[in-house]
């Protein structure tokens, strides 16, 4: 720790500096701290990680579609749903 008179120089050599000034109480309050800026932004609809069964033949067919392939798949659930959901669709 730099001792007080250490201290005084270094903040009166901050504030002679332009490009260096202390940051205002303003500027202070407006800022989160990082673990609040960090990771992903919450999403409104957050999807549930659930473990489940697939044939082969499912599987195989969207993992050969490249990167990607769980979303596409999750897209085609949606639409098999939101078909069934509006009655467009027939059996199941």
């Amino acid at each position: 720790m730099p001792t007080r008179e250490e201290d005084q120089l270094i903040t009166a050599a901050a504030e002679s500096d332009p490009d260096a000034l202390p940051l205002t109480d303003e500027q202070m309050s407006a800022m989160a701290p990082i673990r609040v800026l960090r990771g992903r932004p919450e999403l409104a609809n957050k999807k549930q990680l659930v473990s489940i069964r697939y044939s082969p033949e499912v599987i195989d067919y969207f993992r050969a579609s490249g990167a990607g392939w769980q979303a596409r798949m999750d897209a085609v659930l949606k639409d098999y749903v939101e078909a069934q959901s509006t009655g467009d669709a027939k059996g199941a």
